[in-house]
């Protein structure tokens, strides 16, 4: 630092200089003659503001100017990290602050990053102070470099070489460019377990999110060495002990070494095993309300039974969450053990602290940017002001989720601020567009490639209403339709939907014989709640149907237009007009609409026409069971029995059949074949009574954490269809197996299979690869 002043005698500078160079010192204090500011003037500036620098000074015009003060003036403005030096002069009695800036940074580069966008790096550095419009500091940009060696080392780069190149630009600028040479990835050589003798290595490896290389490890990235899965690994490791019983089981250490060129890596983990534990009593202490009883038949541990942690924990839970339905928000349940080790026995006494009663403050709802607060919160069956039900807290999430207008739902209870008895229950939505394009199609030999589609609105600007304007169109098949669901058309949840179409129908190109089927009315139904899950509904209808036949139409065709009152020949028009009722009973308990993994679906449909032309009933039951068989993969079931049957002397409708094939029902072969064939040519022509079994075992993509967006799949799919009067036998039941993606994209819900048959016969057709957008499993 440098003071000029005539003023000033040379004792007085040498004082200044003396400070200056102790200016981050507290202990050192000189005697100056102060002197009254008159003017503060800033050299040296060139991006920063004058009356920035202003502002971190600690001395005013017209104040008096001391030793102390230069001091602190030098601290403020080194402690704002824009300044490589300070300097302070006197000119008479204005004080002269010279400053020289640090340089800021013009841009950041990289290269020879592959494993990294480049993008995402900018953003990161940025975050820690390295990006453009940034001051440079040598010491943050070492920082981050190290940081961007850390990630790399994350990711089992361990031969990774960073160069930082700093670049003087005009105008006291830098760029910074980072030159990365990203190494050869270290993988997994061996994993070494010591000191287990009940278990063999191969069984417990299996536990290890962490393995050597395989046919697959390009894609799960299970060879690459992260110190955040070998912790979860030890984790895992305990769990699969304790849940068999090894109650002091330990990991003792873990050794992590590197070869010297840096490309493998040898894993030692060092355990002991202990000996297996029975339990040999249970006890509770603590406030129980009196439910002792009802408490203990939660308990999953019983006497005379091996010692399972995962039982203990999920006992835990169950007793905790039912506290939580009598409001005890904040219970707090701990088994304390009491080991034996010569009986070689665990007793366990559950020490139950319910806390207190708390009521719910605010429901409050997150995230939703379309949907109207109202249709969310008329899902809610916990209300605020009354006590706190975890019951009715998870129903809430689930009538949520199950709506099918967001793609997650998450809630979480955190304790009221400034309260001790009080919870905010906060429900966020993502939400994902309800509007679908939704499009279909298959390849075969035959017919090479068919297309399918149509356009529908659900949540219609944010109402919960769904509208949909139904265009559908493929080589065979015509649909225009309008309809409309509202599902509180009454406050207590009655719900009213109509539909008005147009469909006509004809065979696809594969078949031989001609004929068309043109279908027009509309229908009007109510679904009435009984309960959470179940529901009830009743509706009417009015339809007109054309059957038109040619010579070359399926003889059965023929046969009922003439049985209906066409032309004896069978060939010509014949129209019919039905007045459907309908009775319905819906069961829901899924835990999403759109992904589930748990509860149930149901549905039974009982269509009855006693007053039209086409005199008929028509039964469909449908049922679809999700349970998690791990923690990353679930079991999907569905099974469909239908069945349709003629009143009186009257044929069953044939433009009610049901059919079989392709994706949705039996995957692998051509849509709608399956069922009886014409004798005449070979169509298939659908039947009265139909039979479906499904069974998928659906997987996360590795990598996606708890996003179930993207899955594939496992399945195997069985059916058939039978014409009236034909007997359901169980032997002519078609079956294939084979691999399938699922993804619930942008524009709707998209499906890929590749299938095998079989069983199929000569006379099928098959469809190996198909696909279809809009509709769920």
């Amino acid at each position: 630092m440098k003071f000029n002043s005539d003023r000033l005698a040379p004792s007085f500078r040498r004082t200044l200089i003396g400070a200056a160079v102790l200016a981050f010192t507290s202990a050192s204090a000189f005697a100056v003659q102060p002197f009254v500011v008159k003017d503060i003037r800033v050299e040296g500036i060139q991006r920063t503001e004058a009356g920035t620098v202003f502002s971190y000074l600690p001395v005013r015009v017209g104040e008096t100017f001391s030793d102390d003060k230069s001091v602190s003036t030098i601290k403020a403005l080194y402690a704002t990290g824009i300044f490589k030096d300070v300097r302070l002069e006197v000119d008479g009695n204005v004080l002269v602050v010279i400053v020289e800036e640090r340089p800021a940074i013009a841009k950041v580069d990289f290269t020879g990053t592959h494993e990294f966008e480049k993008d995402m790096l900018v953003k990161a550095l940025k975050d820690i102070g390295v990006g453009e419009a940034k001051t440079f500091d040598k010491a943050t940009t070492d920082r981050a470099e190290q940081e961007l060696k850390k990630q790399y080392l994350s990711r089992g780069l361990y031969g990774v070489k960073i160069t930082t190149t700093v670049t003087p630009m005009e105008r006291n600028r830098v760029g910074i460019t980072f030159a990365v040479d990203e190494g050869e990835i270290s993988r997994i050589k061996q994993i070494n377990i010591v000191g287990n003798k009940v278990f063999k290595d191969s069984e417990l490896r299996k536990e290890l999110s962490l393995n050597t290389s395989t046919w697959l490890s390009w894609y799960t990235k299970a060879d690459q060495y992260s110190k955040t899965k070998l912790t979860g690994d030890i984790e895992a490791l305990k769990s699969f002990y304790l849940d068999r019983g090894y109650v002091e089981m330990n990991v003792d250490s873990t050794q992590v070494s590197i070869s010297p060129d840096k490309k493998d890596i040898y894993l030692t983990i060092n355990i002991t095993e202990g000996e297996k534990y029975n339990v040999s009593d249970i006890k509770f202490e603590g406030e129980m309300f009196g439910r002792e009883d009802e408490l203990r038949q939660l308990v999953l541990l019983k006497k005379g039974e091996v010692y399972s942690g995962a039982r203990l924990t999920a006992t835990n839970k169950l007793i905790t969450d039912r506290l939580g339905t009598f409001g005890y928000a904040f219970a707090n349940v701990n088994a304390n053990p009491e080991v034996n080790r010569e009986k070689r026995e665990v007793a366990f006494t559950f020490f139950i602290d319910p806390g207190k009663r708390a009521y719910v403050r605010h429901m409050n709802i997150q995230g939703n940017t379309t949907t109207r607060d109202e249709v969310i919160r008329r899902e809610f069956r916990q209300f605020e002001s009354s006590w706190y039900d975890a019951n009715k807290i998870k129903l809430s999430r689930d009538r949520v989720d199950r709506l099918g207008y967001f793609k997650e739902v998450t809630i979480d209870t955190p304790e009221a601020q400034g309260t001790s008895d009080q919870v905010d229950v906060n429900l966020t939505v993502e939400e994902k567009p309800t509007g679908n394009f939704q499009i279909g199609g298959a390849f075969s030999q035959a017919e090479k490639f068919s297309l399918s589609a149509s356009v529908q609105q659900a949540n219609f600007a944010g109402s919960g209403n769904t509208v949909g304007i139904e265009l559908n169109t493929s080589k065979y098949s015509r649909t225009i339709a309008f309809s409309q669901t509202n599902p509180y058309y009454t406050d207590d949840g009655v719900s009213q939907s109509y539909e008005l179409y147009l469909r006509t129908f004809e065979p696809p190109a594969v078949n031989i014989g001609a004929y068309s089927i043109k279908q027009k009315g509309g229908r009007v139904s109510w679904g009435v709640p009984f309960s959470e899950v179940d529901t009830v509904f009743f509706g009417i209808g009015l339809e007109n149907a054309k059957v038109t036949t040619d010579e070359t139409s399926p003889s059965f065709y023929q046969k009922y237009v003439a049985n209906l009152g066409g032309p004896a020949s069978g060939v010509g028009t014949v129209s019919s007009n039905s007045v459907p009722l309908t009775v319905a009973w819906g069961r829901d308990s899924r835990d999403s609409a759109v992904t589930p993994t748990l509860g149930r679906y149901q549905r039974a449909n009982l269509e009855l026409d006693l007053i039209g032309d086409s005199k008929y009933y028509r039964l469909v039951y449908e049922h679809q069971w999700y349970r998690p068989i791990t923690t990353w993969a679930t079991l999907a079931l569905k099974g469909e029995f239908d069945f349709g049957h003629g009143i009186g002397d009257r044929p069953y409708p044939i433009f009610k059949n049901f059919y079989a094939g392709g994706i949705g029902s039996v995957r692998g072969y051509y849509s709608s074949s399956l069922g009886y064939l014409d004798p005449s040519n070979g169509d298939a022509l659908g039947g009265s009574s139909r039979l479906i079994g499904n069974a998928e075992l659906q997987f996360p993509f590795p990598g996606q954490g708890k996003d179930r967006s993207l899955r594939w799949f496992a399945f195997m799919d069985g059916g058939q269809v039978y014409q009236e009067g034909q007997k359901m036998r169980l032997g002519e039941l078609r079956f294939s197996t084979g691999l399938g993606v699922s993804w619930i994209s942008p524009v709707g819900p998209l499906k890929l299979s590749y299938a095998k048959p079989l069983n199929s016969l000569p006379s099928d057709r098959l469809e190996r690869f198909q696909f279809q957008m809009g509709t769920g499993f």
